[in-house]
């Protein structure tokens, strides 16, 4: 039986770091993260995700550390680096392979190594547990053990915390799921899953969102349909809804580090194995377009509104991959921007979430400041964040020139409640 001792938690961001504070009201934990300004900021309690506050920091037994040497001792490791896709939309595992690495080489006979990144199936076994046996040492399912059990962070969504997700759990033999299952166990209280293998684990991860980001896709082609028929997609969906078995998604775009990038690992593998997804990219195609699309339909309106692109003054409020978060990873209101300033428009982009040096750093946008949004011909509403919406639609439009043109990509804003004379159009 697996003496846990002190549990390590490696990366701590949007999924780490949450785990690690749940885990330290039981257990000793130490959470590694590379980042030494990462470190630095926690141990002020400061938290750049908002996931967890200065308060519960500073309350916390939690130990972090930039010295993978403070792992040594851990009876279980869990992992929960970044997964994300190269710009071929392929998997990259050199953040996981890093971690398993450094892992590798503190680790002490015994140990289980839990992943909780993204991966495709197969990849646990495949591609972790060979660095790990290569910096080790130590062979896999005898001087360690490999569990994985994907995680469900929603960032942003304090309903549902870490504690009120079921947790899907899988080990290499019964004996290591028995244990994560008791250790999950003792911090979650929506309950447990026991996978009946880390393959199957590692497939319900990718499915969860490949599930979610196809219906969006759907969503958003239907949105473009309406469009095309002069008709509003919140109007089409609201009568749907009054059906039983209707699923209610909605339009939208779709980035961050879960739907717009789970997809591409699933396919990944499937290519592998010689079997080319078509329903899945096919989804992907159209939500990786949507950013494109919204800006084109912008210039089209401004081009049947009369204004000369070259004078035309344009705000983008919100830049984070989705409402009341600061992450800007795989943003897709970037594209909105960039495909603007193929049109030789500069966009005025907003977020008081996102930080100044990450949208500078990522994606070369310089952040502005609300006050400069007047006076505007077209505004794009792209990231419904809780501080827009408390401005009231009256601020909104009080930013937008007369005869103006207002893009509520989210359908935020109730369009009875704009003064007459703006012109109206949401996805």
């Amino acid at each position: 039986m697996n003496a846990i001792g002190k549990i390590g938690v490696v990366g701590l961001g949007y999924v780490g770091l949450p785990l690690a504070v749940a885990f330290a009201r039981k257990y000793a934990v130490v959470g590694f993260d590379v980042s030494e300004g990462r470190i630095a900021a926690l141990r002020q309690g400061v938290d750049f995700t908002n996931e967890v506050s200065a308060e519960e920091l500073q309350r916390s037994n939690l130990v972090v550390t930039s010295a993978a040497e403070d792992l040594r001792g851990c009876g279980i490791v869990i992992v929960t680096v970044p997964t994300p896709v190269d710009e071929s939309r392929r998997p990259d595992f050199s953040s996981l392979k890093d971690a398993c690495a450094a892992i590798g080489k503190v680790i002490e006979p015994g140990v289980i190594i839990v992943f909780e990144s993204t991966v495709y199936p197969g990849a646990t076994e495949e591609v972790c547990a060979p660095v790990i046996e290569s910096a080790s040492g130590l062979k896999s399912g005898e001087g360690f053990k490999l569990g994985y059990s994907p995680e469900r962070i929603n960032p942003g969504d304090k309903a549902h915390p870490i504690e009120a997700i079921i947790k899907v759990v899988a080990g290499q033999d019964a004996e290591t799921l028995d244990t994560l299952a008791n250790l999950y166990g003792s911090i979650i209280h929506a309950g447990i899953h026991r996978a009946s293998s880390i393959r199957v684990a590692e497939a319900a991860k990718v499915i969860e969102n490949t599930q979610r980001d196809i219906n969006i896709a759907l969503m958003n082609e239907i949105s473009k349909i309406c469009d095309l028929l002069g008709i509003r997609t919140n109007e089409v969906l609201a009568a749907a809804g009054t059906k039983w078995n209707f699923l209610k998604f909605y339009p939208g775009l779709v980035g961050g580090h879960c739907i717009g990038v789970d997809p591409y690992y699933l396919t990944a593998k499937a290519e592998q194995l010689g079997y080319h997804p078509e329903v899945i990219l096919s989804g992907r195609r159209i939500n990786d377009g949507m950013g494109s699309y919204i800006a084109q339909r912008a210039v089209k309106l401004l081009a049947v509104a009369g204004h000369p692109l070259k004078d035309v003054r344009v705000g983008i409020l919100g830049l984070t991959f989705k409402e009341n978060v600061p992450d800007i990873r795989n943003s897709k209101v970037e594209d909105i921007y960039r495909e603007l300033c193929e049109f030789g428009i500069r966009p005025l982009v907003h977020d008081p979430l996102a930080a100044k040096r990450a949208a500078e750093h990522e994606f070369g946008i310089t952040l502005s400041e609300l006050d400069v949004f007047s006076q505007l011909d077209v505004l794009i509403y792209a990231v419904s964040h809780e501080a827009y919406a408390a401005m009231g639609a009256q601020a909104i439009a009080d930013m937008i020139a007369p005869g103006g043109i207002l893009i509520d990509v989210k359908s935020s804003v109730a369009r009875d409640q704009l003064p007459k004379g703006i012109r109206y159009w949401s996805l």
